[in-house]
């Protein structure tokens, strides 16, 4: 409602109550213009909507592509879009990423943990809670300010600027934006998979990304020893997914399916087949065995499938569990995808080994034949070493042109000796030009990258402690970070206000009038930013 209306709606009301008469309707209003979003379930509904728009526009023009960075922290998250607003003038497009290698090494109980489902799953909620309330509070703190002119703009009698004040207001754009949040394996079976998510969306989550690892044996998706479930055990959690956005209101909610069967070489079951050619049979087609000539060959305790016709013995570890064919990874990403999106997914993730546009582009192009509106969630992963890897696709292509790379040791090409050389000046180029070329080419409608804030956490405060603690002392921290703040306008400068001070300030003169004690006066040091 604009807020001239819901003042006049609220003096209406303070009318039918003459005992509320101390309450304005000015400050009703402006305080119900600052909490826009009144639950966790209006945030998923609101930011669903947003994101199933861009998907439309993506499929129509592939540079409407969205971005994220994986943020740890409700404060992480809240800068993160406040300089969005600040640089672009809007935040279209642009959503959080909510990392659970994030979670588990940064927000659990038990200390960083590695990336295997072992922090407390009701971490994972927690987050989205705690993102969902710092950018409120972010939408609070921006109209605050805008309240104020308004007050003073009334105060000095300049209508227009009132007016102009009033509709600033009126068309305030949030700061809440879709969340694509991982919920891991599902921590747990199907009905596990459910609760969580339904915690999930009653935070605020419009978007869950699923993975089809086993739960229990879950690993980091760029680290070894990953083992995946048959497709019917994937297809349950995301049914289950489904039914708790259906549940809980969310029609339009997103799964985001993703498979790391590019880099498992492991699963803990041999499917359920009943017919040659079906789900399960082609799930075991990929696994590694030997051909059995004759019963007599079959041995106590071995287990027995049929590939092709043929009796076949799964080479099977000494865990138990059974091993994939070498070189059958892409074929068994590109059966995951179409199953997933054919079974209820809406976006798919594929976990890959390199930033390559090729390479995620010959798999997408084999998925599209038969889904042809399918579209990624790409992981941009600091897990990359994205320098050596650009660099090795340049020397490769000009390797492959005939062009002379003797200057350049392919092995060597992280060295900072290259930085200023051809070579690594186009491999920035490259670098600097991956998600439009990966959009474009290799159906990516979401670059994020996973644990960004978590590196720059780490950068900040090392650079910080160098000087601070050396020979720079307190000039470490004023020509560092303080004078960086104050000139790149930076809200973080003024402290007090960005916690809310100014908005308890207004809030005490709402409740108390004249007799309010605030914390903004005079003698706020803070006067002087």
């Amino acid at each position: 409602m604009p807020y001239a209306q819901d003042v006049d709606h609220i003096a209406s009301l303070l009318k039918q109550n003459p005992t509320w008469n101390a309450i304005k309707p000015e400050h009703a209003a402006r305080m119900r213009a600052q909490n826009k979003f009144k639950t966790g379930l209006d945030i998923a509904k609101y930011t669903a909507k947003i994101m199933r728009e861009d998907m439309a526009n993506y499929d129509n023009d592939t540079s409407q592509y969205t971005q994220s960075l994986g943020c740890w922290h409700g404060f992480i998250g809240q800068q993160k879009l406040l300089s969005i607003k600040k640089h672009f003038g809007t935040t279209k497009r642009r959503y959080l990423y909510l990392s659970g290698w994030m979670v588990a090494a940064l927000r659990s109980e038990f200390g960083p943990l590695p990336d295997q489902s072992m922090h407390e799953k009701t971490a994972v909620s927690g987050l989205i809670e705690e993102l969902y309330t710092f950018l409120r509070q972010a939408d609070a703190w921006e109209l605050n300010h805008l309240f104020r002119a308004l007050e003073e703009a009334e105060n000095a009698g300049d209508n227009a600027k009132a007016q102009e004040l009033i509709k600033q207001i009126d068309n305030h754009e949030t700061h809440v934006v879709p969340i694509i949040a991982d919920i891991d394996a599902g921590f747990g079976n199907a009905e596990a998979t459910y609760l969580l998510a339904k915690q999930m969306i009653e935070a605020g989550a419009c978007c869950i990304q699923l993975e089809n690892q086993v739960s229990d044996e879950k690993q980091c998706g760029h680290q070894d020893g990953k083992v995946t479930v048959p497709h019917a055990d994937f297809l349950s959690k995301i049914n289950a997914v489904r039914l708790a956005f259906l549940e809980l209101g969310i029609d339009d909610g997103v799964i985001v399916a993703r498979t790391d069967s590019l880099g498992a070489g492991l699963t803990q079951k041999i499917a359920v087949t009943n017919e040659p050619g079906d789900l399960g049979d082609q799930y075991n087609s990929f696994i590694d065995g030997e051909v059995i000539e004759k019963a007599e060959d079959i041995n106590n305790g071995d287990v027995v499938i049929k590939q092709k016709g043929q009796l076949v013995r799964p080479k099977r570890l000494a865990s138990g569990l059974f091993q994939f064919k070498p070189g059958t990874g892409e074929d068994r990403v590109v059966l995951d995808c179409i199953t997933s999106l054919q079974n209820g997914a809406d976006l798919l993730w594929i976990e890959t080994e390199k930033p390559h546009v090729g390479q995620i582009a010959s798999m997408v192009n084999r998925i599209k034949e038969v889904v042809p509106d399918a579209k990624l969630v790409y992981n941009n992963s600091p897990s990359f070493n994205w320098t050596l890897n650009f660099r090795q696709q340049v020397f490769d292509a000009w390797q492959e042109e005939g062009k002379d790379v003797s200057a350049y040791e392919r092995a060597d090409l992280m060295n900072a000796k290259y930085d200023d050389t051809e070579l690594g000046k186009l491999a920035d180029e490259w670098t600097a030009d991956f998600q439009r070329k990966g959009s474009a080419e290799a159906g990516i409608f979401h670059h994020l990258i996973t644990l960004p804030t978590y590196h720059t956490a780490a950068l900040s405060t090392d650079n910080l402690a160098k000087g601070y603690f050396g020979d720079e002392g307190m000039l470490a921290y004023v020509a560092g970070v303080q004078r960086k703040e104050i000139r790149q306008g930076i809200a973080t400068v003024k402290h007090q206000d960005m916690a809310g001070s100014n908005i308890g300030d207004d809030h005490k003169e709402f409740f108390a009038g004249d007799a309010a004690l605030k914390a903004g006066g005079k003698d706020n040091t803070m006067n002087q930013f």
